[in-house]
């Protein structure tokens, strides 16, 4: 299987039509049907679904975009790595994250990194704890930023010296904006827009099945989210109160909604992660020294 017929494959995916794929590739149709006939022989299985107006992949065929999608990525990190090994340190580096005001910290080491390495480039993931790091797992990723509690056992990691606080996301009009904080009481009866971490497959590790108690059960989840763009956007337009992160939605005076902290007071700490043993290239190696110098030197 080779990763030029597997780039194919995906243009054809993106693109939805043999003809739209080979025009993006500087292809013929008759040679981007025989490489997509090839793989589907060296694989047996059929991927495609050839429509009237528009080509589908049939479930096999979503499995390998999938699949091909981190090869390629991972085939283009690897080839990045290796480029940058020259004696000025330039390259890719890649970071995954939740959202957390934290991240402002590590953009300031990027920041500097970046004054005194112009070659250096960096790319970034947005997603929750699961997601960003099954990528660090597979090497689609060299560092992870995640929200404390996190199992560290593959993992090593630096402690971020600040602490994210949780709270309620509400319109201005709301009548629980008039407090100050959001006791447990309040939410009992409310349409509630919930953090992955506050699932059941999390609640116990994140520190709300303590805070709730036995009325976690019990709650009135309309909705959930891992972005809180799209929360903000659920709340304005009255669907529920979100359940979120202090500092990460525009609360001003001129915005329709408001931050509540939750009491008793619920923090999260965050951790920078790095695989166990990673053989990192030169960029993201000069990267971690910069964050062991910003973090734990003056520690």
């Amino acid at each position: 299987m080779e990763v030029r017929v597997l780039k194919y494959f995906l243009a054809v995916a993106h693109e939805g039509s043999i003809t739209g794929a080979a025009a993006s590739l500087h292809l013929t149709q008759p040679t981007l049907t025989r490489q997509l006939q090839g793989l589907e022989r060296e694989l047996g299985q059929k991927l495609l679904i050839r429509g009237k107006h528009r080509i589908s992949l049939t479930p096999e065929g979503m499995m390998l975009k999938k699949r091909a999608e981190e090869i390629v990525e991972l085939v283009e990190k690897t080839e990045s790595e290796f480029n940058s090994i020259t004696d000025i340190v330039s390259g890719d580096i890649y970071i995954g994250c939740g959202e957390t005001r934290s991240m402002k910290q590590i953009a300031g080491v990027m920041k500097e990194l970046r004054d005194k390495c112009s070659g250096i480039k960096f790319h970034i993931y947005s997603g929750n704890a699961e997601d960003v790091t099954e990528k660090l797992d597979k090497g689609l990723l060299d560092f992870g930023v995640l929200i404390q509690p996190i199992d560290l056992s593959k993992y090593d990691n630096i402690t971020l010296p600040d602490k994210d606080v949780w709270g309620v996301i509400m319109r201005k009009d709301s009548p629980l904006a008039k407090k100050d904080y959001v006791e447990l009481n309040d939410l009992s009866e409310l349409p509630l827009i919930a953090s992955r971490q506050m699932s059941k497959k999390y609640s116990a590790e994140s520190g709300f099945l303590d805070w709730f108690g036995e009325k976690f059960e019990q709650l009135n989840i309309t909705a959930t989210y891992n972005l809180v763009y799209n929360a903000v956007m659920m709340v304005e337009a009255g669907l529920g109160y979100a359940i979120t992160l202090d500092k990460l939605a525009n609360t001003s005076e001129e915005s329709e909604i408001c931050f509540r902290p939750l009491l008793p007071k619920l923090e999260s700490g965050l951790d920078i992660v790095w695989k166990k043993h990673e053989f990192f290239s030169p960029a993201a190696k000069l990267f971690l020294e910069c964050l062991q110098n910003k973090f734990l030197i003056n520690k």
